[in-house]
């Protein structure tokens, strides 16, 4: 069978959907990123998992999103994501502040098929006044005194991942960046790009077994050489800082902005040359 190209993924991503997209140094798909801009996606709401980077910043720009909930949007040393800040300043967008624990303990929380989790660390923080969903209560477990926050379940609709490899079974191989599990099993949905498919199946490989997220929780695999780029891809290829630095200069205007997504997402095979 013909695997589907990454704007036929695109495609099947509805609008308004929750997507959550990995940060910048585990595996996010830009590939799909950039098709979700040529579909002209619309109402997107995004979750970083937990920070927020390339992907997010190029989504907005492009106006695919309405709300973004993340513990942070930055594009490294290239400093700021423009069309973020920019979006964020015009109102353009909802931004729901929340921290790298939390986002990992709701998707926990979503992976154990349970209503919420609790976690500690918020308590005596700003950001449970921006949080009415984070209910703060006594411990039943504990005399009286000790307060814990219960945080909800977590549910993407859709986790937009990129691997270095598929086989044959659909499973797809992150090595080490195994939180990706926690996002897979946690997702209504899983849309993968991968650099190039394998003959077998992985998970018979002791070697490789333990670096695969199982085909049971993929429902669709693309092959887009260099998907994550710029961004890096595990030992494949590195972070392109030089390109990320034009971005971010190019993307602090509209026009400059426009002008890069000309040159680089709307034009896929300029972009699958670059």
């Amino acid at each position: 069978m013909t695997p589907p190209t990454v704007d036929a993924l695109a495609a099947t991503v509805p609008d308004g959907a929750l997507l959550a997209l990995p940060p910048d140094n585990s595996l996010p798909s830009v590939a799909l990123a950039r098709a979700l801009v040529r579909r002209g996606a619309r109402g997107l709401r995004l979750l970083g998992v937990p920070v927020s980077g390339f992907a997010t910043d190029l989504l907005i720009g492009a106006g695919c999103v309405a709300e973004v909930e993340t513990s942070a949007v930055s594009l490294g040393e290239a400093g700021f994501a423009p069309r973020f800040t920019a979006a964020l300043k015009a109102g353009a967008i909802t931004v729901r502040d929340a921290t790298c624990p939390a986002i990992h303990t709701m998707l926990q929380a979503a992976e154990k098929g349970v209503p919420f989790m609790p976690l500690r660390g918020l308590i005596g923080s700003d950001i449970l006044a921006n949080r009415p969903d984070w209910v703060v209560i006594d411990n039943p477990l504990a005399p009286g005194g000790d307060p814990i926050v219960l945080l909800p379940a977590k549910q993407p609709d859709i986790a937009a991942i990129h691997g270095a490899m598929a086989d044959e079974e659909g499973n797809v191989w992150v090595g080490r960046r195994r939180e990706l599990a926690t996002l897979a099993h946690a997702s209504r949905r899983v849309l993968a790009t991968v650099e190039r498919l394998v003959p077998g199946n992985m998970l018979e490989d002791e070697r490789l077994a333990p670096g695969c997220i199982s085909a049971t929780y993929i429902e669709a695999v693309a092959v887009a050489a260099r998907g994550a780029w710029p961004v890096a891809l595990l030992d494949e290829y590195g972070f392109d800082a030089a390109h990320v630095a034009e971005y971010a200069r190019l993307a602090k205007t509209e026009a400059g902005f426009r002008e890069y997504c000309e040159r680089h997402v709307l034009d896929p095979v300029a972009q699958a040359a670059a």
